[in-house]
């Protein structure tokens, strides 16, 4: 069978406790449900941290640390820490952790954006907590920040860390932005990128605009290219088929959908990493193992991992 990148996205810094019941909140659940992702077949598992009562997102790398040290005790899984983090964060705060766990993986979102959760708001008349509508109204007026100084610095504190970036693309300006720092030569090969698609202010969810983001990395990076993708929502089962018979990697977990199926809520991240296994099966793809995937990548490996 042909293999694939499969990364589960855990918990995120979008979707809000209200919205599903099932979302991991505290440290030992988010980390049990990366666990259950990785024995389902993720390769790779993306961790954002909450505050364990209120469940709004939480720069705290105290909260961090028991998420990763909890995974990487139990599961050989690559572990990718986030420094996208959430909209209550500044860029330092975003990438505390990383020279904190030295993770294999993190990832790096590519460019300044218009980030909008807003229309999520008239959703819902009730809410479990005071801060999730101000949380998601606020994005309205939002920039999410990361300048070419910001990853400059980013991509500094990768170096030094031995963590390899999993670029996230929105748009593809953002690529352009890459290929900048490629050609200066402080990208490590390969590039890997995940082609984040259907987040309002970025590039729409959609198989030509994937198919687009392809051909342009596929310009820009040639066969020193590696990717992955994010379809946010509904899409996402689409868009990751898709991305994988194009030669790509999936994504998939509750940071991005909280949908099984059509009308049906996922329980849990490895019920959405079942499902993907099982589509992927009937076209003759299988996901790489951590290992695997660590060759694939080029990563550090879990003995660089300070936990």
């Amino acid at each position: 069978m042909e293999k694939f990148i499969l990364n589960c996205a855990v918990t995120g810094a979008i979707h809000t406790p209200t919205m599903a019941p099932y979302l991991p909140i505290r440290p030992e659940d988010i980390a049990d449900q990366a666990i259950a992702a990785a024995n389902a077949g993720a390769s790779t598992v993306h961790v954002h941290a909450r505050d364990p009562e209120t469940g709004i997102p939480t720069p705290d790398t105290n909260v961090m640390g028991e998420i990763v040290s909890r995974i990487h005790a139990n599961s050989d899984v690559v572990i990718c820490i986030t420094t996208g983090g959430g909209m209550n964060m500044t860029v330092d705060e975003r990438i505390a952790a990383v020279p904190i766990f030295k993770p294999e993986l993190a990832s790096c979102n590519l460019g300044s954006m218009n980030f909008a959760l807003f229309p999520v708001v008239e959703r819902f008349d009730q809410w479990d907590h005071e801060w999730e509508p101000a949380y998601l109204e606020g994005s309205r007026d939002f920039i999410f920040r990361n300048t070419f100084g910001d990853l400059e610095k980013i991509m500094g504190v990768f170096r030094a860390s031995g963590t390899k970036p999993e670029f996230e693309a929105y748009d593809i300006g953002h690529l352009h932005n890459a290929r900048h720092f490629y050609e200066k030569g402080e990208i490590a090969s390969p590039f890997y990128v995940q082609f984040v698609t259907g987040i309002l202010g970025g590039i729409a969810s959609t198989i030509p605009h994937l198919v687009y983001m392809k051909q342009t990395a596929d310009g820009l990076f040639g066969t020193d290219l590696a990717f992955s993708t994010i379809g946010a929502g509904r899409n996402e089962f689409p868009l990751a088929t898709t991305s994988i018979l194009l030669g790509g990697g999936a994504r998939v977990g509750l940071e991005d959908n909280l949908r099984l199926s059509a009308g049906k809520m996922a329980k849990s991240n490895a019920e959405l990493v079942e499902k993907m296994v099982r589509i992927a099966a009937e076209f003759g793809y299988e996901p790489y193992s951590p290992d695997e995937t660590r060759a694939v990548l080029g990563l550090s490996g879990r003995a660089g991992v300070s936990m």
